[in-house]
C-alpha cells in the first residue's frame, strides 16, 4: 500500500454481516497466451524460482516455499506493515518483528487515492514491473459511496469519476495488474442501501469503467459482489452484475474486507457462477483465518476480534473457477470508528499484530 493519509486511504467498511466482486470457464487463447507471457517472465527473469535458485530447492523438499515462491504478485517494500517490522526492530521488539513479517512480506492490494490515482498506480506498476510480478489495486470512488457510513466519499459526480478511472488505467499502461472494481458497489445496489435514482447511474459507470481498464493489455478486472453473509441469495446478484459489465471483465471479487470462510465463500462463488455462465472470481482471504465473528450481529464486520491471516495470497487455488486468493483488504487497516479502532483505512498496528499472531504460520 502506499503512504496514504487516512483520508485517502479509505478501504472498504461493512454496515452490517448482511452488506458487510464474466469469464466462461473456457479462457480465451488470447488470455492464456498472456498468463503464459507472464509465468514465463516470472520463471525466467528476476531470478524468482528460477531453476536452482534457493526458492525452487525449498519447494523441492517439501517445505513451505517463501512468499514470493508461492505468488506472481507484487510485494510491496513500503507497505505498513513493512514500515511496522523495521520500526519494531529499532525497538528491540524481534518476535513481534518476526509476526509483522508474515502481513509485510505478502502482496497485498493498493487502494489508489480518491483525488489523482495516477502517482500511486505509477509507483506500484513500476515495482512491479521491475520484478516481473502482477500488480494489485482496488478502484474505490464510485459517487456517493458506502452509503455515506465508514467509507463514506467517492467521486463528486459522474464525469469526476470516468476521468478518475482513466487517469488509473492510463497509469497501468502494459504492466500486469488486476484490478478489483468498486467494493460494496453492487451488493449496496441489492440491498438496497443506496437510493434507487442512483442505480441507473451506478452501473453505467461501473460498465464503463470495465471497457476502460480492459483497454489495457494486461489488466485483468473483476467486479467486487459482496459475501455470502450479506447477500443472502446468489440470484440476487445476476442482473446487476450482468448490467454492470461483468461479461466484459474477467469475473466477480467476493469478501473484500470481510471474514466469511473460504469453503463459504466458493460455494456462494460457485453458485453466483453458474447463474453467469460459468463466470470466474476471486476471493479476499486477507483476515479470514479464523472465520467471522459469531454472536455481534450488529458489527461482527467492524474491527471484530480473534480474527487471523487466512489463505496467503496466491493463483494456484485448486479450483478452476476461483481464479486467485487475494489480500485484497489491508490486514491491519482499521474498518472504522468502532471497538476502538481508528477511521477506516488507518493503519493500526496492534490489531495488525494481533492478525498475524493467530495466523496459521
Amino acid at each position: 500500500m502506499s503512504r496514504r493519509t487516512a483520508a485517502a486511504r479509505l478501504s472498504a467498511a461493512r454496515l452490517s454481516s448482511r452488506r458487510p466482486s464474466r469469464r466462461p470457464a473456457r479462457r480465451p487463447a488470447g488470455h492464456l497466451a498472456t498468463l503464459a507471457a507472464v509465468a514465463a517472465l516470472l520463471l525466467t527473469g528476476c531470478g524468482d524460482g528460477g531453476p536452482g535458485s534457493p526458492e525452487r530447492t525449498t519447494a523441492s523438499r517439501g517445505e513451505a516455499p517463501p512468499p514470493a515462491a508461492a505468488s506472481p504478485f507484487w510485494v510491496d517494500p513500503e507497505s505498513d506493515a513493512a514500515h511496522q517490522v523495521r520500526t519494531y526492530e529499532t525497538q528491540g521488539r524481534a518476535e513481534d518483528a518476526r509476526l509483522m513479517r508474515r502481513i509485510a512480506d505478502r502482496p497485498m492490494a493498493d487502494w489508489p487515492s480518491d483525488g489523482d490515482p495516477a502517482p500511486d498506480v505509477t509507483r506500484v506498476v513500476r515495482g512491479a514491473a521491475a520484478k516481473g510480478r502482477t500488480a494489485l489495486f482496488v478502484a474505490y470512488d464510485i459517487p456517493h459511496r458506502d452509503c455515506g457510513r465508514y467509507s463514506a466519499g467517492g467521486a463528486h459526480d459522474a464525469q469526476t469519476y470516468r476521468n478518475w478511472v482513466d487517469s488509473f488505467a492510463g497509469a497501468i499502461g502494459d504492466t500486469p495488474a488486476i484490478v478489483i472494481l468498486e467494493p460494496d458497489a453492487v451488493a449496496h445496489l441489492v440491498d438496497g442501501c443506496t437510493p434507487a435514482e442512483h442505480e441507473e447511474e451506478r452501473l453505467g459507470l461501473l460498465a464503463g469503467a470495465v471497457e476502460r481498464f480492459k483497454k489495457q493489455p494486461h489488466t485483468r478486472v473483476y467486479i467486487d459482489a459482496g459475501n455470502p453473509a450479506w447477500i443472502d441469495a446468489p440470484a440476487k446478484l445476476v442482473e446487476p452484475l450482468r448490467r454492470a459489465g461483468v461479461a466484459r471483465a474477467d469475473g466477480f471479487a467476493l469478501n473484500v474486507s470481510n471474514f466469511q470462510t473460504d469453503d463459504a465463500v466458493r460455494r456462494f462463488g460457485t453458485s453466483v457462477s453458474r447463474l453467469l455462465g460459468g463466470a470466474h472470481f476471486t476471493i479476499d482471504t486477507s483476515r479470514n483465518g479464523n472465520g467471522p465473528l459469531h454472536g455481534d450481529r450488529a458489527e461482527e464486520w467492524c474491527n471484530p476480534p480473534g480474527r487471523a491471516l487466512g489463505t496467503p495470497p496466491t493463483d494456484r487455488t485448486g479450483d478452476e473457477l476461483v481464479d486467485a486468493y487475494l489480500w485484497i483488504k489491508t490486514p491491519g487497516d482499521s474498518d472504522g470508528t468502532c471497538r476502538g479502532g481508528p477511521p477506516a483505512g488507518t493503519w493500526w498496528p496492534d490489531y495488525a499484530l494481533g492478525l498475524a499472531r493467530r495466523a496459521r504460520a
